[in-house]
C-alpha cells in the first residue's frame, strides 16, 4: 500500500495571488494530517512563487508525519534545507520560466553537481530521493550516489491522451519500477495524477509513496482539504 505525501504547493500560490497571509499552508498541513495524509510535500523554488522560507521554517515546527522538501541543487536552498532538516529531501530540477517541473532531474549529466548537493544531505542524516524520468541509466547513476529513493516523473503518464500512449506510458514505469527495486532503492512516484488516473499507479508492485498535490488542492476548493485528501487517501490505499 503506497503512502500518500499531500503537496501543498498550491495552497501558497492561491495566497501570493494576493501577496496576504491566507490561505496559511501550514493550515493546509495541519487538514492534511487529521485526514490520514502519511506526509508533506513542499518545494521551496528559488524564485520563492509559492512556498516561502517561513513556511518551511513553520512546518518543520509543526508537521508531526514525514516532511518532504522538494529542491533544487542550488547552493542557497541546500543551506536552508540543511537549516531546517526535513525528513526528506527530494531533489528536482528547476527552471524560472516552468510553470511546473517539466522532467526528471538528469542525473548523469549532472552528476558531480547532484553528488556535492546530495553528500551533504546524507552527511546531516537527511534522508535523500531524486526526482527522475523512468530511465534505467537515470536510476542506475541514482544508485550510485548513494540514495535512498527515487520518485519517478510521472507526467507523462498522466499527460497521455490516447489508450496506446497511455499504455506506453504506463509500462515505462511498470519497468523502470522493477530496475529501481532491483537496485534496492526505494521506489516513490508523481507528477500530474489525479483522481481519475492515480489506481493504476498505485497498483504498481512495490511503490512505497505517491506525491500528489495540484489534483488535491484542486479538489480542496470545492469539497474542503481534509474530504479532498480523505478521498485521495482512500484510492490510494486500497487502489484494487
Amino acid at each position: 500500500m503506497p503512502l500518500l505525501g499531500v503537496n501543498i504547493d498550491h495552497v501558497a500560490t492561491i495566497r501570493q495571488a494576493r501577496r496576504t497571509i491566507e490561505p496559511d499552508p501550514v493550515w493546509a498541513a495541519s487538514l492534511a494530517e487529521l485526514a490520514g495524509a502519511h506526509g508533506i510535500t513542499v518545494h521551496l523554488r528559488e524564485d520563492r512563487r509559492h512556498i516561502q522560507d517561513r513556511d518551511v521554517r513553520v512546518l518543520r515546527e509543526t508537521v508531526q508525519v514525514k516532511l518532504n522538501l522538494e529542491m533544487a541543487t542550488a547552493d542557497e536552498i541546500t543551506g536552508i534545507a540543511l537549516e531546517v532538516r526535513p525528513d526528506q529531501c527530494t531533489l528536482v530540477p528547476e527552471k524560472r520560466e516552468e510553470v511546473t517541473t517539466e522532467g526528471g532531474l538528469d542525473v548523469v549529466g549532472n552528476r558531480d553537481r547532484v553528488k556535492r548537493c546530495v553528500d551533504q544531505l546524507l552527511e546531516a542524516g537527511i534522508e535523500v530521493s531524486l526526482f527522475i524520468d523512468p530511465d534505467v541509466k537515470q536510476i542506475e547513476a541514482s544508485r550510485e550516489l548513494g540514495v535512498h529513493a527515487v520518485e519517478l516523473h510521472t507526467g507523462a503518464y498522466a499527460d497521455a491522451e490516447t489508450a496506446a500512449d497511455i499504455d506506453r506510458e504506463y509500462n515505462a514505469l511498470v519497468t523502470a519500477a522493477a530496475e529501481t527495486l532491483q537496485r534496492n532503492l526505494l521506489l516513490h512516484m508523481g507528477h500530474g495524477l489525479t483522481y481519475r488516473n492515480v489506481i493504476p499507479v498505485a497498483s504498481i508492485a512495490g511503490v512505497s509513496e505517491l506525491n500528489i498535490g495540484h489534483s488535491i488542492v484542486s479538489r480542496a476548493v470545492l469539497v474542503g482539504f481534509e474530504r479532498a485528501v480523505r478521498e485521495m487517501k482512500e484510492l490510494v490505499s486500497d487502489p484494487n
